[in-house]
């Protein structure tokens, strides 16, 4: 279940990605496939572990091409181990809104993109995230450790994107089918086992469905409801090559 459009991140084969915040490495595994050089990067080292195992796997089934590199690296984000202009796309996958200090990650997320390469950010809506505070304070920080800091109104997160040195070229919304389903887990208590409630259980059981099949009913409709109810934001940001030529000078 891909969150970031490829197309539009133009990612290519040969490139250098970052995927920050990589989770369980959804977005890691597709860029792999598609021939760029990886490093998934997150915060929970038993992610990682599992991350490195499904890589090894897909390689030794054959479903990667030859000579694609991939590494993890477990970290603050505020604080990345790599040098300056180090890679051509970064994925920062649903992370800036558990960040106290979301500009301070940005600002080094920038610093480690070439110039000219491209970002892509993905955070709740708006609309579906403020549904699931209202219904709970079980869903976000600071019930949650780890959880929501914040919510980001319309437009915010590009203001913050372009604060930190990018040129905000695209968004759009993502799994609009999704929404009510946490509407659903926040309404039960979103800390339960998602089997434990027959309501939930089955939605999930959707979910699945849709993602293993991608049944053609399912993705119309997600389509239709995403610029309504999509669960994702997804901002997109290019690093400016002027900014090396306003340094240089």
């Amino acid at each position: 279940m891909l969150t970031v459009d490829y197309e539009v991140l133009e990612l290519h084969a040969g490139d250098r990605l970052l995927d920050i915040g990589c989770g369980f490495g959804r977005h890691s595994y597709e860029a792999l496939r598609r021939g760029a050089d990886v490093v998934s990067s997150d915060f929970s080292l038993p992610e990682l572990v599992e991350v490195d195992g499904t890589v090894a796997a897909m390689e030794e089934y054959g479903e990667l091409p030859t000579g694609v590199s991939s590494a993890s690296c477990n970290g603050d984000v505020t604080r990345l181990p790599f040098p300056d202009g180090a890679f051509d796309r970064i994925i920062a996958s649903e992370i800036l809104e558990h960040i106290d200090d979301d500009l301070g990650a940005l600002t080094e997320l920038v610093r480690v993109l070439r110039p000219g390469g491209t970002f892509a950010a993905t955070i709740p809506a708006a609309l579906p995230e403020k549904i699931c505070w209202k219904i709970t304070d079980e869903y976000h920080a600071p019930k949650v450790e780890g959880g929501h800091v914040r919510i980001y109104e319309n437009g915010e997160l590009a203001d913050r994107m372009a604060g930190a040195g990018l040129e905000v070229y695209h968004h759009h919304r993502a799994h609009a089918l999704h929404s009510p389903y946490w509407w659903l887990r926040c309404a039960v208590g979103p800390q339960e086992d998602v089997n434990a409630n027959p309501l939930t259980r089955a939605y999930n059981k959707l979910l699945e469905w849709d993602i293993m099949k991608q049944p053609t009913v399912l993705k119309v409709a997600d389509r239709a409801l995403n610029p309504v109810l999509g669960k994702s934001l997804v901002v997109y940001g290019l690093k400016p090559i002027s900014q090396v030529s306003e340094v240089a000078a």
